[in-house]
C-alpha cells in the first residue's frame, strides 16, 4: 500500500514530455518550494515523515508521468528521508469497524489517512504532514496538511508564469489596503521633488497619509533648493483626479534662522519663512509623477517626483 518514494520513481520509469502548461507548472513549483524552504516557511524536519496522498493528473497525455514528477519535486526540496506515497488514499476502501462494513470512495480525510499511515508504516515514525499535488487547467495546485492539527501549513495554485499567485497577492494587498484605509489608520509615504525647470526645488517629504479615506497627508520637508537650506511642515490632500496630490510647504530657512538666531539683521541667501505650492501627478501606477510647484520666492518650476522612494534605507 506505502511504496517509498524512490521505489515508486524506479517503477514508474523516467518522466516523459507531456503537455507543456504542467511540465512548466511543476519547475515553477519545486522553485516555489526551495523558497519557501529557504526562508524557514516550510522546514523539512517539521513536516516528514510526509505521505504523498494525491498526485492526480488531469489529462491523460499526463498519466504515465505526472505522479513521478512531483515525487520528484517534493523529495528535490523536502527531502527523499521519510517520503511516502499513499496508493490506497484515492482509491475505494472497504473497513470493518464493529460488525459493520464501511465502503468509502472519493477524496480521504485526515482521519482515514492516519488510520492507514497506523496500518502500513510499520515501526517507523509517524507521518506528520500530508501533501496532494494536482493538476488543474491552468497548471497544478498543492496543499500540505499537518495530520496533528488539519492545518493547512501550505497551499498554492502555480502556472508556468505565476500569474494566478500575482494576482492572488494583488487581491490581498487590495483587501489589506481597503481594510487600513477604512479604519483610518495611518500610512508613512515618502517623496522626493526634483523641479528644475524654468525654476528650481528640490525637497524631501516624510509623510504620514491620514484620514477616514486615508486622503490627508502632513509631515516634514526638508528642502534643498528654495530655499537653499530648510527644514518645515508640509499638508497635501489627495484629489480623485488622477489620484495627483495638492497641497504646500512651509519651509524655515536654516541659514537666516541662524543668523537672525544671533540677533543678527538680515536675510542669507533666503526669507526666514517660505510657502510652496505643490501639485502631484502619478504617472500610472507606477512610483514617479510630475510636478509643479511654485514658491513665496517668485520660483515656479516643473519636474519629476519620486514616490515611496526607499532610497534611504531610514526611510519606509
Amino acid at each position: 500500500m506505502f511504496l517509498s518514494a524512490a521505489l515508486a520513481a524506479l517503477l514508474s520509469g523516467p518522466a516523459l514530455a507531456g503537455p507543456a502548461t504542467t511540465r512548466d507548472s511543476l519547475d515553477r513549483l519545486e522553485e516555489v518550494l526551495d523558497l519557501r524552504v529557504e526562508d524557514g516557511r516550510l522546514l523539512p524536519e517539521q513536516m516528514m515523515p510526509a505521505i504523498l496522498v494525491s498526485a492526480q493528473p488531469r489529462t491523460e497525455e499526463s498519466q504515465s508521468w505526472y505522479a513521478t514528477r512531483v515525487i520528484e519535486v517534493l523529495q528535490h526540496a523536502l527531502g527523499d528521508g521519510g517520503l511516502r506515497l499513499c496508493e490506497a488514499c484515492m482509491a475505494p476502501r472497504a473497513t470493518v469497524d464493529s460488525g459493520q462494513m464501511v465502503y468509502q470512495t472519493g477524496p480521504v480525510g485526515i482521519d482515514e489517512i492516519v488510520r492507514l499511515d497506523d496500518l502500513n508504516r510499520g515501526g517507523s515514525e509517524p507521518a506528520r504532514t500530508a501533501i496532494w499535488v494536482d493538476e488543474n487547467a491552468g497548471g497544478v495546485s498543492i496543499r500540505i496538511v499537518d495530520m496533528r492539527t488539519a492545518k493547512v501549513v501550505f497551499a498554492q495554485n502555480v502556472d508556468p508564469m505565476m500569474i494566478e499567485s500575482k494576482n492572488t497577492h494583488r487581491m490581498y494587498s487590495l483587501t489589506a489596503e481597503k481594510e487600513r484605509r477604512a479604519r483610518g489608520d495611518g500610512l508613512t509615504q515618502a517623496f522626493i521633488d526634483v523641479a528644475v525647470y524654468p525654476g528650481q526645488h528640490i525637497s524631501l517629504d516624510w509623510t504620514d497619509q491620514w484620514g477616514r479615506y486615508n486622503k490627508q497627508f502632513s509631515g516634514m520637508t526638508i528642502s534643498i533648493i528654495d530655499p537653499f537650506l530648510g527644514i518645515g511642515a508640509v499638508h497635501y490632500f489627495c484629489l480623485p483626479i488622477l489620484k495627483s496630490l495638492v497641497g504646500a510647504q512651509l519651509v524655515l530657512s536654516l541659514p537666516t534662522g541662524i543668523v537672525q538666531g544671533l540677533g543678527q539683521e538680515g536675510e542669507v541667501l533666503d526669507p526666514l519663512l517660505t510657502g510652496v505650492a505643490v501639485v502631484r501627478v502619478p504617472f500610472g501606477r507606477s512610483n514617479f509623477g510630475g510636478v509643479l510647484t511654485a514658491s513665496t520666492n517668485g520660483q515656479v518650476g516643473f519636474g519629476i517626483s519620486l514616490m515611496n522612494i526607499s532610497l534611504l534605507p531610514v526611510l519606509p
